[in-house]
């Protein structure tokens, strides 16, 4: 029990640290710490803002929730002999990869050249942080629900968001691989 106990403090720690991780990589990316707006918000309702991706929250943090649902379930069969604190050490590793080149030059210029987020500038350190953070929540919530209300508030926030601000995980992931034009010309008509 008590080895047990050891390994999932290991494991809380190792994601602990691959947070800090994140955010020392950001800042040494020359990432801004928060909005250069110069305050924190809770939740930056406007997309296509100076705004967006620079808070706490945005429309896109449904997306890592859904991250954190989608990480649980693959690390969930490759891993099935590991403990749940471990799977979640693999799961942050991705989602930290993935932050750390979202917010590359190389993807910050694909979102712009290739989907709507014309004027994207990457996110703040605060911001992707929190993208982390909300991926863990997610991890954590599949892993305690049942697979039939996970799978529901999937299907809830990403027609939900693509409603409200023509863009979810789905769309975002087609554009940024392989964009279409009439999807693009949807998304940009929302004015």
């Amino acid at each position: 029990m008590a080895s047990q106990h050891n390994h999932v403090r290991f494991a809380l720690l190792a994601v602990l640290g691959l947070l800090v991780a994140q955010i020392a990589i950001l800042y040494a990316m020359g990432r801004v710490p928060i909005c250069t707006c110069g305050y924190v918000k809770l939740f930056e309702p406007g997309v296509n803002t100076p705004g967006n991706s620079q808070h706490l929250m945005d429309w896109y943090t449904p997306s890592h929730i859904i991250h954190g649902f989608i990480f649980y379930l693959v690390f969930h069969l490759l891993l099935r002999r590991k403990s749940v604190a471990t799977r979640l050490t693999f799961a942050m590793v991705v989602e930290v990869f993935w932050e750390l080149l979202e917010n590359s030059p190389l993807i910050i210029d694909r979102y712009r050249s290739e989907t709507a987020a014309v004027g994207y500038t990457g996110d703040s350190i605060l911001n992707s942080a929190s993208d982390s953070i909300f991926m863990i929540l997610g991890f954590w919530f599949a892993a305690r629900a049942p697979v039939w209300l996970t799978i529901t508030i999937a299907i809830v926030f990403e027609l939900l968001t693509g409603w409200i601000i023509r863009d979810n995980l789905t769309l975002n992931v087609i554009m940024l691989i392989w964009p279409i034009e009439a999807v693009r010309n949807w998304q940009n008509a929302l004015g």
